[in-house]
């Protein structure tokens, strides 16, 4: 049997963090599906398009890895629906932990067949989110060693003025 992961966020943008992840997941898993999944709670820099036309670009040389996106279920529903009887997940530090465990035992408790798989973010990464990035580019700071080289060519070119 196949072992499909399914590795949702909302990716806005994908970061070195997030594609270090995929790598990773790519060699332990079958199959790794990114998920670009909308987060009610965040403002987003880029549109649904353009994170998985970049997504699809970063992880082109990775032959067992997709990119799908999906704006109405819930991610087990998603999950359940691509096969995927894994959830993959990127801890940076204890907040994360505590944070995506609660959606793990929310998971869980609405689908106790699929297993969700925690990979410690690596050290270089350890202190980057999307929303720090995202930040930081808002007053122009450098985030160029943080993001996959297309990633950061699309947001420079969004934001040079017209």
């Amino acid at each position: 049997m196949k072992k499909i992961a399914l590795f949702p966020g909302s990716f806005d943008p994908l970061t070195m963090g997030h594609l270090s992840t995929i790598e990773r997941g790519a060699q332990i898993f079958d199959e790794v599906i990114v998920g670009i999944f909308i987060n009610t709670n965040k403002k987003s820099l880029l549109s649904t398009e353009e994170k998985v036309q970049l997504a699809k670009e970063a992880v082109a040389y990775l032959p067992n890895v997709k990119v799908i996106s999906q704006q109405t279920e819930l991610t087990v529903q998603t999950a359940r629906r691509l096969g995927a009887k894994f959830l993959l997940r990127g801890i940076r530090n204890g907040s994360d932990y505590e944070y995506e465990k609660d959606i793990m035992t929310m998971n869980r408790h609405l689908d106790p067949e699929i297993e969700t798989v925690f990979l410690m973010a690596e050290t270089q990464y350890s202190h980057i989110s999307s929303s720090l990035l995202k930040e930081t580019l808002l007053f122009q700071g450098d985030v160029k060693k943080y993001l996959p080289e297309n990633v950061y060519e699309a947001i420079k070119k969004k934001r040079e003025p017209r």
